[in-house]
């Protein structure tokens, strides 16, 4: 008999809400969320604002909100992205 698969559950950390920084507010909000919802929020705002490069898709294209947030940088990768962004947020 072929075991039965558990959902995966996600860390425990990952779903503690975190306090985003004022840079992050502007994008985000400024309540405090759990990582996974503001990674959520952060690609919804990149897709309303068509910041995703439209020729090399892994490259996100700031605007001028998210340049605080990417530390001044005018255009950085998904995975530095992620990198940039668990920095602004506290506990």
């Amino acid at each position: 008999m072929p075991k039965k698969k558990s959902k995966r559950k996600p860390s425990a950390a990952f779903m503690k809400p975190m306090t985003p920084t004022a840079a992050l507010a502007l994008v985000v909000g400024a309540k405090p969320l759990p990582r996974t919802q503001v990674v959520k929020k952060l690609w919804a705002y990149i897709r309303k604002h068509g910041l995703q490069d439209k020729k090399e898709r892994t490259m996100i294209n700031a605007d001028v909100a998210l340049k605080e947030v990417f530390k001044g940088k005018g255009r950085v990768s998904m995975f530095e992205m992620t990198k940039l962004v668990s920095k602004q947020l506290k506990d």
